[in-house]
């Protein structure tokens, strides 16, 4: 008997085989027909929920940025850490590498993924930025911070941010890799005219 599934229950069903085959298999080497094999439908099902192979990998990826949003929205609640913690957490929370396979990551990484890369990164940016922005104007509102152009600001440091820490696209030794997390830490303190050092406390407290 044919087994007919809601549709987002048959999508998500290929989205979770499809992640895992990618883990074990690497992006490269798994196949649609892989993937087919493994949920059990036919070729036609998947290509009238997904296009290509990419397109399932950029819906992979498009998962953990719900995640990231999740996380960062449940940071951003909450009344009762100061607003340097607020800020500090919710960039802490956009660290992802505990959820995501080191594969999939590599994966991003491959030259042939360089879009998909891009795509993601405009995401993560696009997502955040208005989130950030929200806990920067609570920060004018309250008069403990002055920033002139918040949403532009924080699309600048995701921007700096997230390039700069990938180790894809920059090898960084660890001594280096602080150094860079230091100066940006020191870059946001300027964005937000306070004096030097207010976050670096914190984020030498909490940054692992």
């Amino acid at each position: 008997m044919r087994i007919i599934k809601a549709y987002d229950e048959r999508r998500n069903e290929i989205l979770d085989t499809a992640e895992r085959l990618f883990q074990v298999k690497g992006y490269g080497k798994c196949t649609i027909n892989d993937i087919l094999k493994d949920v059990g439908i036919a070729k036609g099902t998947f290509y009238y929920y997904f296009k290509s192979k990419e397109e399932v990998l950029e819906a992979i990826v498009s998962r953990y940025k719900e995640i990231i949003i999740s996380r960062v929205e449940k940071v951003i609640e909450k009344d009762d850490i100061s607003l340097e913690e607020k800020l500090m957490y919710t960039f802490m929370a956009m660290r992802i590498d505990d959820r995501v396979d080191s594969h999939m990551i590599d994966e991003l990484h491959q030259t042939e993924n360089a879009l998909l890369h891009q795509k993601t990164l405009n995401q993560i940016v696009t997502a955040m930025a208005p989130i950030l922005v929200k806990v920067i104007e609570e920060g004018i509102e309250k008069g403990v911070w002055n920033c002139k152009y918040p949403l532009q600001y924080m699309q600048i440091f995701l921007v700096a941010s997230l390039t700069l820490t990938d180790e894809g696209i920059f090898e960084l030794d660890t001594d280096s890799q602080m150094k860079v997390m230091v100066a940006l830490i020191s870059v946001l303190e300027k964005m937000l005219d306070i004096p030097e050092n207010s976050f670096m406390q914190l984020f030498m407290q909490n940054w692992e």
